[in-house]
């Protein structure tokens, strides 16, 4: 499994000649103005919750891909509507795809589309694939509904939002580590805003210090499960 950081909460996944995106904000970002995204490929779109930060390039990207789309019910109806295809999911719902199995799991925020509609209720993604697991958080609060993740799935990496103001920070973060019973754990959610920016050194201290290891990559950089 190769995970490649396309800034704020953008990913791109690669796993069983299967490409997946996840949260697609990159030409709306300056600090990923070297991301073309007309040059990235996508089977498959993953969209935790409607804010415009998350979901600004889906129906670019998903268009010139064919990309099939994985989010909550209102997420996908509201796509399906503009000519996309998806696959609806709710809280505590999974199912098997070609690269693994999806649940669709909680997360505390908010959700709405641009012009303010309703974006139903955000959430996270546990992804089981052949060899490795992994949770992508999604925009949340520490919740203690992360405690029921490793009741099912040993994790190989934990995703999650580190910036504090708009979800948790860095502090909740290691505690979220904690409740998922996972200690590699790959920051994002930080620096793209004033209100999100964080001390990447200090950050990365203090999860060495609780034995743990927080991965901050480079915009464009990858890692290897």
């Amino acid at each position: 499994m190769k995970i490649t950081y396309y800034g704020h909460a953008s990913l791109g996944i690669e796993v069983n000649n299967v490409t997946i995106l996840v949260d697609p904000f990159i030409s709306g970002n300056p600090k990923a103005s070297h991301i073309d995204i007309n040059r990235l490929e996508a089977d498959y779109i993953l969209v935790t919750h409607a804010h415009q930060d998350h979901i600004l390039d889906v129906e670019t990207i998903a268009k010139r891909t064919d990309a099939v789309l994985i989010s909550n019910f209102e997420i996908i109806s509201h796509f399906e509507k503009l000519g996309l295809e998806g696959h609806p999911m709710n809280h505590g719902g999974q199912w098997d795809f070609e690269f693994g199995n999806v649940k669709y799991v909680n997360a505390i925020h908010t959700s709405s589309f641009p012009d303010g509609s309703y974006g139903g209720q955000p959430g996270g993604f546990v992804i089981e694939g052949e060899h490795k697991n992994i949770y992508i958080a999604g925009d949340t609060a520490l919740t203690y509904d992360m405690k029921l993740i490793p009741l099912q799935t040993n994790l190989d990496l934990a995703i999650l939002p580190i910036g504090d103001n708009f979800t948790m920070g860095i502090n909740d973060a290691i505690i979220a580590s904690d409740f998922v019973q996972c200690d590699k754990v790959l920051g994002y959610h930080y620096d793209t805003f004033g209100y999100i920016e964080i001390d990447h050194e200090e950050a990365k201290r203090k999860f060495f210090n609780k034995n743990k290891d927080l991965m901050l990559l480079d915009i464009g950089a990858s890692i290897e499960l």
